[in-house]
C-alpha cells in the first residue's frame, strides 16, 4: 500500500492510497473458492458448479465487495500509518487509471478534516467570576408560598369577579360573524389576571357575576401563534358559570403531610425543603462557575474547527428541539442550520478544548466525586441507595456521570490557574436567570 498526501487546505487533507491488484486479485479469488462451495445453482450438485460458471455469475459482485473492504481497511491502515487524527467521515473518490502509466495498482483519494493541533493559552491574568449564594430563610418560605399556591382550592362566591378571582364560562368566539376553529369552549376556568387570555380579554370580565352574559371584543395580536387569527378582531359570547375564590392550606402538620412528612410536621418539612433547595442550588452554582470557566476558555483560545464536527453537531440540536416540540411527524417545521450554527460550534470547540485538557494535564474522574454526584442525583428518590446501585450497574450511565465530573475537574483547575473574582448573587437569580433578565 502506497500513501501520498495529495492537498492540504486548512484542516481538510486528500490522500491518494494505491493498493497493488495482486492483493484485490487473491482477494477476489479467495472469497469465490468460499463462494463456491455453498453457491446452488441449477443443473449443478452443491460446491460442484465451475469455477468459470461461479466467476462468470458472481465476478462482478464479488469483486464490488472487495473494493469496499479493501478500500475500509486500506483508508484505516494509512490513518494509522500517517498519523491522521480525522474528524468526522472522509470523501471517497476513484482514481481513474491512465492508460499510460501501465500501472495496475487500484487507487482512490481519500478526502477528510482532521482535528486541529490545540495549543492551550496559558490562563494567567484571566479572571472567572465564582457565584457565591445560599438559601435565605425569605427564600425558604416564599417557596413555602409556592407550595401553598400549588394546593390551593377554589371556592364559589357570590359577589361580582375581581382580580385574582377564577371565572368559569361558557363561551363561542368568532370573526366577521363566523366561528373559529379553537374559539368555543364550555365549563373554562380562567384566573383573571393571569395573562392566560389574549390582552383584553380577562379585563373585560372584572365585574362579572354569575348567570351574566356578555359580549366583549379583542385584537388577536399581529403575532398571534395562530397566523389565520393574527391581527384581527374578534368578538366573543360569555356566559358566565360561577365565580370562585382561592383559598390556600394552612401550614400545619396536615399540610406537612400533604409532602409526604408523616413526623415532625412543619419543622421537618421546612429542613426537608431547604435541604432539597441547597442540592438543587449546589447544582446550580456549579454550572454558572462552569459557565464562566468555559467563556474564559474560548475567549482565551482561537482554533479552527472541522466543518464536519459542527454538522454532526448541528444534527443533533435539530433532533433535540424537533422532539421538544412534540410535533407529529412529518408536521415539524423546517429548521435551517443557521439557527443552530452558532450554538453547535460553541459546543464542538468547547468539547475539544475540554478534551485536550484533559489529555495535557492527565485527568481522571475522582471517584469520590463520582460517588458523590451520583448520592446526590438519587437523594430525592424514595429509595436513594437502589438508584446508587443501578447507576454503578449500567456502564453507560457511569460513563456519563464520569464526564460531568471531568468537566467539574476541569473548572477546578482553570480556576486553580486564573484570577477569581467572587460575586454574591440572590437564590432567586441563580434558579432563574431567564427570568432575572426579562425583569431586568
Amino acid at each position: 500500500m502506497q500513501v501520498t498526501e495529495e492537498s492540504v487546505n486548512g484542516l481538510e487533507r486528500t490522500i491518494k492510497i494505491q493498493v497493488p491488484s495482486q492483493d484485490i486479485d487473491t482477494a477476489v479469488q479467495k472469497k469465490l473458492q468460499s463462494l463456491q462451495k455453498e453457491v446452488r445453482l441449477n443443473g449443478f450438485r452443491p460446491g460442484k458448479v465451475p469455477m468459470q460458471v461461479v466467476k462468470k455469475r458472481f465476478g462482478g459482485q464479488v469483486r464490488q465487495e472487495v473494493l469496499g473492504d479493501v478500500i475500509n481497511e486500506s483508508y484505516h491502515n494509512a490513518l494509522t500509518q500517517e498519523k491522521y487524527r480525522p474528524a468526522g467521515m472522509p470523501s471517497i473518490e476513484p482514481v481513474k487509471t491512465d492508460e499510460e502509466e501501465n500501472t495496475e495498482d487500484f487507487a482512490y483519494t481519500a478526502t477528510f478534516e482532521v482535528y486541529p493541533e490545540i495549543e492551550l493559552a496559558s490562563l494567567s491574568g484571566a479572571t472567572v467570576v465564582k457565584t457565591d449564594c445560599s438559601v435565605e430563610d425569605s427564600d425558604l418560605n416564599e417557596m413555602i408560598e409556592t407550595l401553598r399556591e400549588q394546593k390551593k382550592v377554589w371556592n364559589e362566591v357570590d359577589r361580582p369577579a375581581a382580580d385574582g378571582d377564577q371565572v368559569v364560562m361558557d363561551f363561542v368566539g368568532s370573526i366577521d360573524g363566523e366561528e373559529f376553529p379553537g374559539g368555543a369552549a364550555k365549563e373554562a376556568p380562567l384566573v383573571l389576571g393571569s395573562g392566560s387570555m389574549i390582552p383584553g380579554f380577562e379585563d373585560q370580565l372584572i365585574g362579572a357575576s354569575k348567570g351574566d352574559q356578555k359580549s366583549i371584543s379583542v385584537n388577536f395580536p399581529d403575532d398571534y401563534r395562530a397566523t389565520e387569527l393574527a391581527g384581527k378582531e374578534a368578538q366573543f359570547e360569555i356566559t358566565v358559570q360561577a365565580v370562585k375564590l382561592s383559598e390556600l392550606p394552612e401550614v400545619n402538620d396536615e399540610f406537612a403531610q400533604e409532602f409526604g412528612i408523616e413526623e415532625g410536621g412543619v419543622e421537618a418539612l421546612r429542613a426537608d425543603i431547604k435541604k432539597n433547595m441547597e442540592r438543587e442550588l449546589k447544582q446550580a452554582v456549579e454550572n454558572r462557575d462552569k459557565q464562566s470557566v468555559m467563556d474564559v476558555l474560548l475567549e482565551k483560545n482561537d482554533f479552527p474547527v472541522p466543518k464536519s464536527l459542527i454538522k454532526e453537531e448541528i444534527g443533533r440540536l435539530r433532533k433535540q428541539l424537533t422532539e421538544q416540540m412534540q410535533a407529529p411527524e412529518g408536521a415539524a417545521p423546517e429548521l435551517g442550520d443557521d439557527l443552530f450554527e452558532s450554538d453547535a460550534e460553541r459546543r464542538v470547540k468547547l468539547g475539544l478544548l475540554v478534551a485536550e485538557i484533559i489529555r495535557k494535564h492527565e485527568l481522571k474522574p475522582d471517584p469520590d466525586k463520582v460517588r458523590s454526584t451520583i448520592e446526590s442525583m438519587a437523594a430525592s428518590y424514595e429509595d436513594p441507595q437502589q438508584v446508587v446501585d443501578y447507576y454503578y450497574s449500567n456502564q453507560e450511565y457511569m460513563q456519563n456521570i464520569e464526564g460531568l465530573v471531568l468537566e467539574q475537574q476541569v473548572t477546578d483547575w482553570a480556576m486553580e490557574q486564573a484570577a477569581v473574582e467572587s460575586t454574591t448573587v440572590s437564590f432567586k437569580e441563580v434558579m432563574n436567570p431567564d427570568k432575572n433578565k426579562q425583569a431586568g
